[in-house]
């Protein structure tokens, strides 16, 4: 069983997305524990990537690759993974819903930060591009997350981050959720004019605030 992690940890390391659809539906059709295919192996593949990316090993194409090749098979995993038992609170970090904003769909970055949450040991609920704050909260709500991240790479659409503070606040649901922004011309200014909980320029930078906010509340399955 231990070769099928090492092949899907190199289809991840590699960036063949076919291949990772290949392996995880093979996963499904050999009754393998998906759990233990997703931490043996796209997580063991992807850590290895973000830490060649980190000491300069590797650069963002790489990343890119790895990442879609991480989503495309979690993606066919997903329903056996819902199926699964939540396993040990302790493993688990904390539930995210992540997404690009109304208006925008760009997801490069947003991928790439879901991957190395994941790897992370938090559980990341990607909702796609050109989402809207009813989304956010509903998917948030669906999985009992209350961290949302939310990325904008256009300046034309980082109004529609400021929309979801919008919505929280007309529901009266604000103090629920923690939010966080991100995106090439999104900035600390822009998170404290639109009362965000959070911003970060880079991955690390996310991935050590959404730490941060996760500390105040009790982890979430």
């Amino acid at each position: 069983m231990s070769t099928i992690f090492e092949e899907i940890k190199a289809c991840i390391i590699d960036g063949d997305d076919e291949l990772a659809v290949e392996l995880a539906e093979k996963v499904i059709a050999e009754k393998i524990n998906p759990v233990d295919a997703v931490h043996q192996g796209f997580i063991k593949g992807i850590e290895e990537v973000g830490a060649a990316w980190t000491s300069g090993e590797a650069f963002l194409p790489d990343v890119m690759m790895a990442a879609d090749a991480m989503k495309a098979g979690m993606d066919v995993l997903e329903p056996a993974l819902a199926n699964c038992d939540k396993g040990d609170a302790s493993d688990n970090k904390g539930s995210i819903v992540i997404g690009t904003v109304k208006g925008d769909i760009h997801d490069i970055g947003k991928n790439i930060l879901s991957a190395l949450l994941t790897a992370a040991k938090f559980k990341v609920y990607d909702i796609g591009t050109d989402q809207s704050p009813e989304n956010f909260v509903k998917k948030a709500d669906e999985v009992g997350a209350y961290v949302l991240a939310a990325s904008a790479l256009l300046t034309t659409t980082m109004k529609s981050q400021k929309e979801i503070v919008d919505y929280l606040e007309e529901n009266n649901i604000r103090d629920k959720y923690y939010l966080i922004v991100g995106g090439g011309p999104t900035s600390q200014h822009w998170a404290d004019e639109i009362g965000a909980d959070g911003w970060a320029e880079t991955t690390e930078e996310a991935i050590k605030v959404i730490s941060n906010l996760m500390v105040n509340k009790p982890i979430e399955d």
